[in-house]
């Protein structure tokens, strides 16, 4: 503990502490521009498709982690608000410190101690004063952690405040109306004397005692205002510190084999070195801070969380059983480069998750959705109807290139050729479907999307964990389409792939590939030959 004062003592609290809040306020009031490594992490396989919106939208180089679903980039405080325009990233933190070959100690209580003397000496004022230029530009929310008790307090000092000023002017009313009376009895003090004409020394002797009655009423009243004065700016003073504690949490990412100690263990030990550090409340759930420790292997990176939440819930209200991330929707959408005036359409899409990402972000183009299943249709309108509601809230224009049917996936009522890109999540087999019914399912669907698409041009983007009846399906329909690219992803912890097709110039109807029998008619008909051979 002693060495840990020590570390802290160093710095000095012009430099770093609890007293840096005002060091960056002043900062982002007087717009000094810094310049700041930025971490996010994306679906897992679209590192590259992160980085390449990073550069169009930024117009900076991202470095991909070796750890995979993260890259960083650079960017300048004056150009923060850019960083949340990106569509791939799930989450973003601004870089404290990063270690590429950190020397972690054989034991674990070393190695321990090292991380809390580590937090007493890192840069922490340039990532929070990004933290507070952040705060700044995030969209207001209705609740916000760690909110709401602030909210609440101050209702309660409103109330305070309007009871302390209704009390205040009926007390000058109340001495006023004392006066009047005062006044009253003195006049008919007066006028009794002169009617019974009393000396002027008994006159003189009521209107004094009526004056010393109104005085003492006078002086009581200024002691009981000045009384409540001291006593509500004494909770005021009570309240201020109060509302300035600051709340936060520190949550571990650990990933290797090699370390000594546990990713609880870390967050602990690290966590009680920042608060002792900056005198900060440890809270897990309504936080206003949260460090992040990211270590894999020998890399150890230490940042601060800008955003509360991941951002691949952007736009699903209604989920589903098998809903798929928005930032991998996007991921996907990129893949096949959407053109204007293209037709895309997603046979099986769900809860809408990939027409709905491709409708706000590439709305030059028309999106179909459909599923054979009606509750899926139903979410997919429900979301549609929740993002038109929240951009005309907006005033913006509510409208969305999308349309949503029912349908038969292996009979779509869609023209021969009239589509351009195909893009959906196939059924794993896991919780939707199963592995056996995939055999039939998967050359019947590419057969009937390759009837809908455009020949020599058109694309398909399929999503699918069932990888070796998917290869099997592809190579016997190896006259319809070519598989250009495939995308190793991790969804929900499961390893899948990302298929890249394009469709062959082949006209549908002239291949062998158009005429497909499923496992389930070859059975019955070597059945009804077997039965023919007995009889």
């Amino acid at each position: 503990m002693s060495s840990q004062e020590g570390g802290a003592a160093e710095p000095g609290p012009d430099t770093v502490g609890p007293s840096t809040s005002s060091s960056t306020n002043n900062d982002a009031v007087t717009g000094d521009v810094i310049t700041v490594t930025i971490g996010a992490t994306v679906p897992t396989g679209f590192e590259l498709t992160a980085a390449e919106e990073v550069k169009e939208k930024i117009g900076v180089d991202a470095q991909i982690s070796k750890d995979r679903g993260r890259i960083y980039f650079p960017i300048t405080t004056d150009e923060l608000f850019q960083v949340h325009l990106l569509k791939s990233v799930d989450n973003l933190f601004v870089v404290v410190e990063e270690y590429h070959l950190y020397p972690f100690k054989e034991s674990k209580e070393e190695t321990l101690m090292e991380m809390m003397q580590l937090a007493t000496t890192l840069p922490w004022t340039n990532a929070l004063a990004v933290w507070k230029l952040n705060g700044t530009l995030k969209k207001k929310k209705g609740y916000r952690k760690g909110g709401n008790g602030t909210k609440v307090k101050s209702k309660r000092e409103a109330t305070d405040a309007t009871v302390a000023d209704t009390e205040q002017q009926e007390l000058p009313q109340a001495a006023s109306a004392a006066e009047s009376q005062t006044k009253a009895e003195s006049t008919t003090s007066a006028a009794e004397s002169q009617t019974k004409a009393e000396s002027t020394a008994s006159a003189a002797e009521s209107q004094t005692k009526a004056e010393s009655t109104t005085s003492a009423a006078e002086s009581q009243t200024k002691a009981e205002s000045t009384a409540e004065a001291e006593t509500s700016a004494q909770d005021s003073e009570e309240a201020e510190p109060e509302a300035k504690v600051t709340k936060f949490r520190v949550t571990c990412n650990r990933a290797g084999d090699k370390h000594s100690f546990t990713s609880n263990e870390a967050a602990r030990d690290f966590g009680g070195a920042v608060q002792e550090f900056f005198q900060w409340k440890a809270d897990m759930t309504k936080f206003d801070i949260e460090v992040l420790l990211n270590i894999h292997n020998d890399e150890v990176v230490i940042g601060i969380a800008l955003t509360e939440e991941s951002l691949h819930r952007r736009n699903i209200s209604h989920f589903g059983p098998t809903t798929l991330r928005s930032t991998l929707c996007y991921g996907m959408l990129r893949l096949c480069k959407p053109q204007a005036s293209d037709i895309i359409l997603d046979p099986m899409c769900g809860t809408g998750a990939i027409p709905l990402e491709g409708a706000i972000e590439f709305n030059s183009s028309f999106y179909l959705a459909g599923d054979n299943n009606d509750m899926a249709v139903n979410r997919t309108v429900n979301n549609v109807c929740h993002i038109q509601r929240r951009r005309a809230e907006k005033g913006s224009a509510s409208g969305l290139p999308i349309d949503t049917v029912q349908w038969d996936l292996c009979n779509l009522p869609i023209r021969t050729g009239s589509v351009d890109i195909v893009i959906t999540d196939m059924p794993f087999g896991k919780r939707m479907g199963s592995r056996k019914k995939n055999w039939d399912l998967y050359p019947s669907c590419l057969r009937e999307m390759a009837r809908v698409c455009t020949p020599g041009t058109g694309k398909a983007v399929l999503l699918t964990q069932d990888k070796k009846c998917f290869t099997k399906a592809i190579s016997r329909m190896g006259g319809l389409w070519r598989r250009l690219h495939t995308v190793w992803v991790n969804v929900g912890g499961l390893h899948a792939g990302v298929y890249l097709l394009k469709r062959t110039g082949a006209v549908f109807g002239q291949t062998p590939e158009d005429i497909h029998e499923s496992r389930g008619t070859v059975n019955a008909q070597g059945d009804e030959n077997g039965d023919k051979q007995l009889s």
